[in-house]
């Protein structure tokens, strides 16, 4: 990325895989939903949960329809907001990144397809959210699940009409493609959950390998 100065105003972060690694909570949950719903899963195979919308992850990797989609998210949640939500864990040097890019002037947003209730209590709980000016996330009725929604969302919350000044930070497909529909780019990050394969073949600007990786590239955005 050197040689490449632009000015960023506003930087978008993706949560899970990108700022907590919340695969024990998530693919638990998914576990227990799927258990109620008389299937036995691999949880080797239940990683790919982590990221996309729930509600499109049960239709496409289990050929629910809706109605039996809807049955797994509500099952999912009942396991996930009374013990996974906190089966989860800040990526080490996190916190020190959102705090070199609040000093640097930056307005940090978070931009998740996990509900927002959901990704509140999470930063609250891990002392994050005092680093965010805006918490995004997905709404519980499903009328805001997409990734592109919450981008939306974040943008005319914030007021942000000049793409140029927006960096998004994930680590999948659906983090450089949601961003990608706005012409936000994306720096995606190989720590979390989506593979180089993944993040080249949709798109992303810039990858990055590690938390000091991306520290160094977020601060060398002027």
């Amino acid at each position: 990325w050197k040689g490449e100065k632009k000015l960023i105003k506003y930087l978008l972060f993706d949560l899970d895989g990108t700022i907590t690694d919340s695969a024990d909570g998530i693919t638990n949950s998914v576990a227990y939903a799927l258990g109620k719903m008389g299937i036995s899963e691999e949880k080797s195979n239940l990683y790919r949960f982590v990221g996309p919308p729930l509600r499109d992850s049960f239709m496409d990797f289990y050929g629910f329809d809706e109605k039996k989609a809807e049955e797994g998210v509500r099952l999912y949640r009942e396991y996930y907001a009374r013990k996974g939500i906190f089966e989860n864990k800040v990526y080490p040097g996190i916190p020190h990144l959102l705090q070199a890019c609040k000093a640097q002037g930056k307005k940090v947003i978070l931009a998740t397809s996990k509900p927002q209730v959901y990704a509140k209590q999470i930063l609250e709980h891990f002392e994050l959210a005092e680093y965010f000016d805006d918490i995004q996330g997905s709404s519980m009725d499903g009328s805001k699940v997409r990734k592109e929604d919450v981008i939306q969302s974040a943008l005319l919350d914030n007021e942000i009409t000049d793409m140029q000044e927006v960096q998004m930070i994930g680590d999948r497909k659906h983090d450089v493609i949601g961003s990608g529909k706005f012409g936000i780019s994306c720096v995606g990050v190989l720590y979390g959950y989506g593979g180089r394969e993944e993040l080249t073949a949709c798109g992303a600007k810039w990858i990055v390998d590690t938390v000091e990786d991306l520290e160094r590239f977020l601060l060398s955005l002027q």
